[in-house]
This record gives C-alpha cells, structure tokens and sequence, in this order.
C-alpha cells in the first residue's frame, strides 16, 4: 500500500469515528480521533503492527476500539481531550499580543474603511468625516466608549488641538495607504494627549485618582486573575498529592491489592495522570500570569515617569515646539497600547485556566472525596515539596555511577536552564517503572544524571543508582509505559521517542498517517577562506605627483584630435581574426662518400672553337683508382 493509499484509508476511518461518535452524542475533533488511532496502534495489547499494511478486518477491529475509547467516560479520554485542547488554544505571548492586534483592527476597519474612501463636497459631509475621524480615535484609544459624552468631548478637544478641521482637504488628498498612517499617527497623539490631561488633573487633585491611569478592564482582572489561578492551582495540587499518597500505598511491597479494595488500579493511575497534566498547565498559566503582572508593574512606573517629564518640559514654557512633545505623546501611547494589551493577555489565561475545568470532571465523578479517603486511611499526605525535604540525603558521588556515556552531575543550585532540559518533564523514571506507573517528582538537589546528552532526575538516592545501572532498560520501559498510556507521550514530552506521534498543534488536516517516517539528510558547510570581501581600492594613488601626471595626461588627451581610442578596458570589444599557415612537413637528402665508389669519367675536350684548319685534342682527366 502507498502512502497515499494509507493517508486515504486513516482520512476514511477519522470521518468514519467523528461521525459515529456524533451518532452517540460525543463531539470529537478530527484532531483528536487522528491521536486516539494512533493511540490505538500504539498499544501492544491490541495486536497492530505498525509496518504492516492494515486489513480490512484490522481497519474494522481499529474503528470498533477508537469508537469505544472515544465514547467511554473515563479519566484518560478527559486527559487527551485536556491536552489537545490546550495545545490547540495556548500559544507564546507574541503570538497571543499579534492575534490580539489583529482583533483590534478588524473591529476597526470598517470605520477606517468609511474614512479613507470618503469623498467629501459639502460643509456637512466635512463635518460628518471629522465626527468619524473622532470616534475613531476614542475607538482605538480604548479609553472610554463612544457613548460616553465627556470622552468625547476631551477626544474632539484633543484631536482639534493637533489637527485642526481645516486640515481635512490636505487630508483627502494622501493615498489611501498614507490616510491609514496618519489616522493611526493621529490616535496615538490623542491618546498621548488626553493620558497626560488626566494625569495632570490627578496631580492637581481635582476628581481623577492616578489610578484612574490604568485600563478600566485592566484593574477588573489583575486583582481577579491571579487569585483566582492560586486557588486553582492550590486544589489540583491537594487532589495531585491526594491520588500520589494513595496509588504509593498501592504500588509499596506487602500492601493490599487493589482489587481487594476494591479499586481499579487502572482507573486510579488515569486520574493521577489527569491532576498531574491538570497542574502542569495551570502552572504554566500562572507563570504566565505572573509575567504579566511584572510587566503590568514596570510599564505603569515608565507611564508615571513619562507623564511626569512632560509635564515638566510642558508646564515651563508656553508654547512648546511639536517636535518635542509628539514623541512624548507617542511613546505615552505605546505604553497606554501595552497596558492594554496586558488586560486582554490576563483575560486569556483566564479564560483558558476556566476551559480546562470540565476535563477534570470524570475523575471527581470516580473518585469522590470519601472515596479517596477510604483509599489513603492512615496514609500520611505529603506535598511534592515534602517529598523533596524528605528525601535530602547526602549527594551522591559521582564515582558511584560509572558507565559509558553516563556522567553523575551535583550542581549547587540547578538553574532553571538545567531543569527544563530535565527528561520526563522533571519525574523519576525509575519509579515509573518500577511502581507501576507512579508519577512522583524528581528532586534536582540530588544530582542530576546525564546519559547521552540528556538529563534525568530521581526521587531518591536508589532509584537514582538503579536507573543509572542500566538506562537503556528504564528508557524504553518507559516509552512501553507510555505506549500503554498514551497520555503520558504528552505528559512527559516523549515526542521524539515516537516518532509517528507528533504533537497536536502540528497535525494538519491532511496529516493522518499512522506512521510518520524520520526524514534525515546529509548536510555539508564549507566556508570561504575570506568570508569578508577585502576593501583594497587598485586605482588608489597616494603620490600627489602622480596623480598630476595623470590629470596632465588626461588634459593632453582631451586635446587631441581623434576619432577613436583604444584603451587596455576596451580592447576586447573589437572583434580581431589572425590567419596563420602552418609549418610544412620536408625533409632533405645529402651525398655521401662510400667505399664502393669508383671515380666519374672526366674527359677534355680542346681545340673545338679554336682555329681553322686546328685539330681536337682530347685530354682523359679521370683520376686514377689508387688516390
């Protein structure tokens, strides 16, 4: 089976399960019937095996086991539906901040549309365009409602005082790209405008509070916002240590079974692991909320110290030169914009710690407070940080644990660096593995093992030694845990062990398969021996008569009549062709004297053209053989 043929068979059973479920009156996401699949698959005791193609009997048997864990209510199903929410829903704080602006400015353009493609001709239609141009700025300061008569008395004073009715012709004629700076210009100059007459009058002490400074919806949430977390967050830890206290009691040799407690083990690991992902994510709202209320702090200090410096430079003169106070007004604004922007990122993470309630409902609906309490008996409740001042042994030393690739580290004080690299989110491995899927916190006080560039952290000295003996074998039973538990793949940040498990916010809507290969490559960097260009100028002359001869020579030239001139720069613009005429090939034969040789015949003649009546004498000349 192809890939494609594979995607198209996983896309068939998602629409199949949303679809059911539905029939059964569950909502389920495609996003969430996509994990429950591989989820599915996952689990040994179901008997898929991932490399093989599926069967339309193993397609039946996986649609029958997804649509069962899809419909069951139990604390596992809560607890996936718990993080595919949260992942889908919760990002950094700029992302949140953008998301935000973008808000703002959808609400605002249909305004800013009626504006900007305005074609004014009479005194009315001018006066109904400054009213707009008016409720826009009220509208974006955030500072009051547009119904509120006073705040737009004080925006319309503001708005004349900077730019005046008489502007709007010069205002017509921009683009419509530049009337949208300049609106956004102007806003934020009221705004600056009227921040620093309320701050003025507070100061005078006439009816406004420096309070009063701050965003209305700012002070209804700030006060509200990190209490109410901290009351949260202090319940899921109370039921966290309760469920801790009982699965230990459970997991220690000697004990009572559960099943003559009467207690599903199964269902008591489910809802330990539904409080354990429960408190992970209200502690990182909280964390969140607490850098809000920092930057809430310095931003309403840098607002009083910025109003207050212009209203020294204002106060002292009587005319004041726009280009010194502008961008004091503009930077009040920003920090107006700021605070803002805090407001509505508490009212987020507030809305988002009250959206995760109803995932931690089927737990209590199990186990209910006598429930538990029947569970724990005499049982002694211990909070993680007891748990940690418990087990403060001596550290170990790092010669205790030897072996390749593994190196024993004790810092003083862990940095917050060192423990977000920590594995499984911070919890002890070995106890997961060997109390039957405990979950208790490491403690970093003992030291921290690195295996292969990672970082681990144990409850106690002895799980730490026991795990460091053999890591390779608590590392994949872990991830066979994990397999059993597929909420614990999120839990404790396993992603990159399964690689066919990506996380939520990843999977897109075409993105189903079971299995998602590793893509690996290989790269190469070379780098130049000179990466940086040298600035060496060829043309430079530093001799002053040089460069005298030169501009002598280009004057004489200017001088000269000519029609044409080749240079060294040009030269090769001309087209030239040479013919040539090889070398012939000849050779050359000389005499030479042998032995074999006899003389040549040489015979004279005389007397031929002598007198008349003379006679011919002939003379033999030839040389003898002998010399």
């Amino acid at each position: 089976m192809s890939q494609a043929q594979a995607e198209n068979v996983i896309r068939n059973i998602i629409c199949e399960l949303v679809q059911r479920c539905a029939s059964h009156g569950h909502e389920v996401s495609e996003t969430l019937a996509a994990f429950m699949i591989k989820a599915v698959v996952l689990d040994p005791k179901n008997g898929f095996d991932v490399d093989c193609t599926l069967t339309s009997h193993d397609v039946q048997k996986l649609t029958e086991i997804c649509l069962q864990r899809l419909t069951e209510r139990c604390p596992f199903l809560d607890t996936v539906k718990m993080q595919v929410y949260f992942d889908l829903n919760y990002t950094t704080r700029r992302e949140f901040v953008t998301e935000i602006h973008h808000v703002v400015e959808s609400k605002l353009s249909p305004l800013s549309r009626e504006i900007t493609d305005s074609r004014v001709k009479t005194r009315d239609q001018v006066e109904t365009l400054y009213h707009k141009i008016t409720h826009y700025m009220l509208l974006r300061s955030g500072m009051a409602s547009p119904s509120d008569t006073d705040a737009l008395h004080q925006t319309t004073a503001a708005l004349q005082s900077v730019f005046p009715q008489t502007e709007l012709g010069s205002f017509m004629a921009l683009l419509k790209r530049d009337k949208e700076q300049q609106l956004k210009d102007l806003s934020m100059l009221v705004t600056g405008i009227r921040l620093f007459n309320h701050f003025s009058m507070a100061q005078d002490q006439v009816e406004l509070n420096i309070q009063d400074l701050v965003p209305e919806v700012l002070r209804e949430v700030l006060p509200v916002s990190r209490t109410a977390l901290e009351q949260e967050l202090e319940e899921c830890e109370r039921l966290v240590w309760r469920y801790t206290c009982a699965l230990e009691a459970f997991t220690e040799p000697g004990t009572a079974t559960p099943a003559e407690s009467g207690v599903s083990m199964e269902l008591l690991r489910q809802a330990l692991y539904n409080v354990r992902q429960h408190q992970a994510f209200l502690n990182m709202l909280m964390a969140d909320v607490g850098a809000s209320v920092q930057r809430v702090e310095l931003l309403q200090s840098e607002l009083t110290a910025q109003l207050q410096v212009l209203r020294d430079t204002v106060q002292s003169k009587r005319a004041v030169p726009a280009a010194q106070v502008f961008p004091m007004f503009r930077s009040v604004s920003r920090l107006w914009s700021g605070l803002q922007d805090e407001a509505e990122l508490l009212h987020i993470f507030r809305n988002l710690a009250l959206s995760l309630r109803p995932f931690v409902s089927s737990q209590a609906q199990i186990f209910s407070e006598s429930s538990i309490d029947s569970l724990l008996q005499e049982s002694e409740i211990k909070s993680d940080a007891e748990r940690k001042r418990l087990c403060e042994e001596k550290p170990i030393d790092p010669a205790e644990v030897s072996g390749p690739d593994t190196e024993w580290l004790v810092p003083e004080q862990p940095n917050d660096t060192e423990l977000q690299n920590v594995q499984y989110s911070g919890f002890c491995g070995h106890a997961l593995v060997s109390r039957d899927g405990l979950l208790l916190p490491g403690n970093p006080q003992l030291g921290l093992l690195k295996y292969k560039e990672k970082l681990y952290v144990f409850s106690s000295k002895d799980s730490a030694l026991q795990f460091a003996s053999a890591p390779e074998h608590y590392i994949s039973e872990v991830a066979e845990r994990a397999k059993r538990s597929p909420e614990l793949i999120q839990l404790l940040c396993l992603h990159r062990q399964f690689s066919c498990v990506t996380p939520y916010t990843e999977l897109q809507s075409g993105e189903h398969l079971l299995v998602r290969p590793i893509t690996r490559s290989s790269s190469g960097t070379q780098t130049d021996t000179h990466p940086v260009e040298s600035y060496i100028d060829r043309a430079y002359e530093w001799n002053e008569w040089a460069l005298r001869r030169k501009a002598l020579k280009l004057a004489d030239i200017l001088s000269k009549q000519t029609h044409s001139t080749q240079t060294n720069l040009s030269h090769f613009k001309r087209d030239n062709c040479t013919q040539t005429y090889l070398h012939k090939d000849a050779v050359g034969q000389t005499t030479q004297d042998g032995e074999s040789n006899v003389p040549r015949p040489l015979v004279y003649l005389s007397g031929l053209r002598g007198q008349r009546g003379g006679h011919m004498v002939r003379v033999d000349l030839t040389r003898a053989l002998d010399e």
